[in-house]
């Protein structure tokens, strides 16, 4: 089975340039639903599943592959040669954001630019760095997890989704409750105490760092730090809550979709 068939690959669109849609944790591709058909009208859209998310998603993952992002990002890799891809415009969400800026440093020629929202190079706190949690405040969500991953969802998903949109906070809970609670562990803290930020100045593609004012999981101060390490990176931040604007704000992402990459779109 080649990866486009393994990560549940899709593929759509009416332009010529590729468009890559990688989620974040937690959703699987459906969180794009409600952008899909601004990227469909300019771009040859593919989406995917990450490994442990989306129907199946249990079979794709290894623990030992994806305990760490690289693994992740060597997915994205491989699923990008399969499919003849020679330049994309990658837009990846939260963890998505990360695999893809490693992804781009290991093989720039597969991109021309990344957008990145909700990205974080690290979660933890650190000296002159806000990453939004501490030692403590990982430890007990671990805990949460392993106690009781339903009760963890019901609690967690609203939290992040930020805003109260019912239907939103419907489908994260779906798709959190799709992924197998061991796996949804192991990726927390595969991402929760990763540290990427030596990384993030490496990525020599044009970046646009996408960020809500609110966002329980990444303070607007990781964005102004990922702005501000890689080179000639653009910031926006939408004046909304949540850590899912594609999902709640979409007018407002295809906003600034439309600023920094409408002249891209042929």
């Amino acid at each position: 089975m080649g990866s486009f068939e393994m990560f549940n690959g899709r593929r759509s669109g009416q332009g010529k340039q590729v468009a890559v849609l990688s989620h974040g944790f937690g959703t699987d591709q459906t969180a794009w639903t409600a952008l899909r058909p601004w990227f469909e009208a300019r771009f040859d859209v593919i989406s995917f599943d990450l490994a442990g998310c989306g129907p199946q998603g249990a079979e794709r993952y290894d623990f030992e592959r994806h305990g760490a992002l690289f693994g992740y990002a060597d997915d994205l890799i491989d699923l990008l040669d399969e499919c003849g891809v020679s330049q994309c415009t990658y837009i990846g969400h939260s963890m998505s954001g990360m695999i893809g800026a490693l992804a781009a440093i290991a093989r720039p020629d597969l991109f021309e630019r990344l957008v990145l929202i909700g990205a974080s190079p690290r979660y933890l706190d650190d000296v002159d760095y806000t990453g939004g949690f501490k030692p403590q405040d990982l430890e007990g969500l671990f805990q949460s997890m392993s106690a009781n991953y339903q009760a963890w969802v019901a609690g967690f998903a609203p939290m992040v989704v930020g805003v109260d949109d019912s239907a939103v906070i419907a489908d994260f809970s779906n798709t959190l409750f799709q992924m197998r609670p061991d796996i949804a562990l192991n990726t927390s803290r595969t991402i929760f105490t990763s540290d990427l930020r030596g990384s993030a100045a490496q990525v020599a593609k044009p970046v646009h760092v996408i960020q809500t004012a609110v966002d329980v999981a990444v303070p607007v101060q990781v964005g102004q730090w990922l702005a501000k390490a890689i080179d000639g990176a653009t910031l926006d931040v939408i004046d909304a809550a949540g850590h899912l604007p594609h999902m709640t704000a979409a007018d407002a992402v295809i906003g600034i979709l439309e600023q920094r990459l409408g002249g891209a779109a042929h």
